[in-house]
């Protein structure tokens, strides 16, 4: 896979062809609980900031794993990542709320609509714009 020309979508995308839909669900789910995930899984999430995986480098800020977490789960989803995506509005990094509020978004998700709406004034603007598209996007208003 070429990390560096493909895009998110793309690599999640061929990621569930090879793996299983369930199995990088599970792996999304796994890195915003902190726990271990599958490295191949992990780049394709992360791309090429994800290459420290295997190279050995030093990795970035841990924030990072479940943004690319989040992200994947805005191309690969399934019901049972709800719970996940619902903690993840309440993560200190304001990066991580942001791409929940997208996930939540993108799949209409009503069961987050409380924590939406108290997410419109957060403190960050990106987070509280996420929120208000969010917010329109559940009750229907855009598409």
């Amino acid at each position: 896979m070429d990390v560096g020309r493909e895009t998110p979508r793309a690599r999640i995308e061929a990621a569930c062809a090879q793996h299983g839909r369930a199995s990088v669900v599970a792996c999304c789910v796994d890195l915003l609980a902190g726990r271990d995930a599958d490295p191949e899984l992990l780049l394709a999430l992360g791309g090429r900031p994800a290459r420290w995986v295997v190279t050995g480098e030093p990795p970035g800020p841990d924030y990072w794993l479940r943004v690319w977490a989040l992200r994947g789960l805005l191309w690969a989803w399934e019901d049972d990542a709800l719970g996940s995506v619902l903690t993840a509005l309440g993560d200190e990094t304001w990066r991580v709320r942001e791409m929940a509020l997208k996930v939540i978004a993108r799949h209409r998700l009503d069961q987050a609509w409380d924590a939406v709406v108290c997410l419109e004034d957060d403190d960050v603007a990106r987070v509280r714009a996420a929120a208000k598209k969010a917010s329109r996007r559940l009750v229907g208003g855009d598409t």
